[in-house]
């Protein structure tokens, strides 16, 4: 053991725990041929316990306590059984398990059955790869007290994920995340998880019933009674992931019945060959389905990430194509809804928006111009959830459509995370409408700015790596900010600075954004003209997502307004790099 004097004392500690434990052969020569190749990355796999948060557990795949496997599976499932069982002493429990196209997804997702199974909790297992949302609509459909999505979305081809979700179908929120958190720890203790066969009787697995369970619930979301809308040509790609499950027939079901695929990228595949970041808002990753688009003509292409819970948009507009971000699809999203509802005369009572604080301010301005009520939560979509399920139980406001900056989109309540499945359809078919009109949705946005004003966002990534150096220098970079908060941005004055980990603020008090929300660690900075600058890091990559959020131009002009914001938008990125 000397050999292990080279690490830390935490590093140390848990690397005897993984040698003398009882781990298998194979992960123990693995441990010992890193300790001699690869000392560094040792300490970054040892040197801590993967966190689990309400995001669950997400990290690379490999040996040790802070890296995705079997073992750390176990445990955090072992910890999630008893947390269950102390939580509803005399309900029988029932939890649903689906996977997505990684490596080791689908081992991770038997071994967290058959750990649920010897704690005698039913399991219902899909037999083969499925999306997040069908997951989050099987929860609910199954009347599951929980349920467990193994994926790592849209991050590089090393990692994996593991998501909670509660009986409501959205993801787990304090105070369970601290609860079972509490558990896991209890867990790590005990020398073995019990686990049964995979053929145990508590283990059900489901296959196409839920499919069509799933399809037949959001069909009547459609805004168009028309059965054929064979008029518009849509591409979609699954980027190598679930999306390829439900997508072609969601559409199909739709009445568009145009719809080719991007072969090269439809195979589920956790290597992601043509997708290094799969990841629908990157335009290297969507760079196969825009030649595609563009060489044969098509009017638009669909892009999902692996668990199909985020969906990507290129239109392809006189010829050229052009990658919406994902505020532009919560905008357009946001005004077709209303629109077609209040001709269809489905408008509910009291209608109202969710979006995160993140999230552009022109779908709070469309909602408003309806007549309906935007709220803004914290970054999540388990907070969009979250406020759904109030209002269904006290009845205050009626949810009609949720939205994330991120390409996440939810409309209606029939699952409670974003949905890419539905919420593709329903782009598909807003641009079925607008070609009608010999109109693409660039057009369409087009006619929202110049009615609403032209709103501008973009996203400046400080990426750190996924390495205990790279957390320790993306945490200093939050506390730096946090405790010398800059009073300039470019030629900017910051007029507001608002802290919502600490509840602090400074500044006039009516440009208050966030302190009604829970404590979270981001940081938002009013700028003189009213633009927005928000740090957050993420939690689910090493990175700090900064959001410049403009305020619209004054100018009446689309064309000047959109130069002066994009000038604006350059200045203030590049000050950005120059703090980080």
């Amino acid at each position: 053991m000397d050999t292990l004097s080279q690490f830390s004392e935490e590093t140390q500690e848990n690397l005897k725990a993984w040698i003398k434990g009882p781990y298998d052969l194979e992960t123990k020569n693995t441990i010992q041929e890193m300790i001699s190749s690869n000392p560094e990355e040792v300490e970054n796999s040892f040197y801590q316990h993967l966190s689990f948060g309400t995001a669950g557990l997400r990290g690379i795949m490999g040996p040790g306590p802070n890296r995705m496997n079997v073992y750390t599976v176990r445990q955090t499932t072992k910890g999630l059984a008893d947390y269950l069982k102390e939580q509803f002493p005399s309900t029988p429990l029932k939890v649903a398990i689906a996977f997505d196209s990684r490596h080791n997804s689908q081992v991770f997702a038997t071994e967290a059955a058959r750990v649920l199974a010897a704690a005698s909790i039913e399991v219902f297992l899909c037999k083969e790869l499925r999306p997040t949302p069908l997951l989050s609509f099987a929860c609910r459909h199954l009347e599951c007290t929980a349920a467990i999505m193994i994926t790592a979305s849209h991050n590089p081809a090393d990692y994996n994920g593991y998501k909670v979700y509660w009986s409501d179908g959205g993801q787990i929120l304090s105070p369970h995340d601290r609860g079972i958190t509490k558990k896991i720890e209890e867990a790590r203790a005990q020398p073995r998880i019990p686990v049964v066969e995979a053929e145990d009787p508590y283990i059900h697995i489901i296959d196409k019933e839920i499919d069509a369970a799933y399809l037949e619930t959001i069909r009547p979301l459609s805004l168009w009674e028309d059965s054929d809308k064979s008029s518009i040509n849509i591409l979609f790609s699954p980027l190598h992931g679930t999306g390829i499950t439900l997508m072609p027939q969601a559409l199909l079901e739709r009445g568009i019945t145009a719809v080719s695929v991007v072969e090269n990228q439809s195979i589920p595949d956790g290597d992601f060959p043509t997708a290094p970041s799969p990841n629908p808002e990157i335009q290297e990753t969507l760079q196969p389905g825009i030649d595609k688009m563009i060489a044969n003509n098509l009017d638009l292409f669909l892009a999902t990430d692996p668990d199909a819970d985020r969906l990507g948009v290129v239109v392809n507009h006189q010829g050229k194509p052009h990658i919406l971000t994902g505020n532009q699809i919560a905008a357009l999203c946001t005004e077709w809804i209303f629109r077609r509802l209040v001709e269809k005369n489905n408008l509910p009572q009291n209608p109202a928006v969710v979006k995160s604080i993140v999230t552009t301010l022109l779908v709070q301005k469309i909602a408003e111009s309806h007549g309906a009520t935007c709220y803004n939560v914290l970054t999540g979509f388990k907070y969009i959830a979250k406020q759904i399920l109030d209002w269904e139980s006290n009845g205050e406001k009626d949810f009609v459509f949720g939205c994330e900056e991120s390409y996440g989109y939810l409309f209606g309540t029939y699952a409670r995370d974003k949905d890419a499945i539905a919420a593709g359809a329903l782009v598909a078919e807003i641009a079925w409408e607008m070609k009608n009109q010999s109109k693409t949705l660039i057009d369409a946005l087009n006619e929202i700015w110049e009615t609403q004003g032209f709103y501008n966002e973009t996203v400046v990534n400080c990426v750190f790596g996924e390495t205990r150096s790279g957390r320790e220098r993306m945490a200093a970079l939050m506390q730096k900010l946090r405790s010398n908060p800059p009073r300039r941005f470019d030629s900017l004055s910051c007029i507001a600075f608002e802290d919502l980990e600490t509840k602090s603020f400074t500044g006039d008090p009516s440009l208050q954004i966030g302190l009604n929300l829970p404590k979270a660690d981001v940081l938002i900075f009013t700028l003189e003209d009213h633009s927005l600058v928000i740090f957050r890091p993420s939690g689910t990559e090493p990175k700090v997502k900064v959001y410049l959020m403009l305020a619209p131009s004054k100018s009446k002009d689309l064309k000047t307004a959109q130069k002066e914001s994009n000038d604006k938008a350059e200045q203030l990125r590049a000050y950005i790099r120059s703090l980080t």
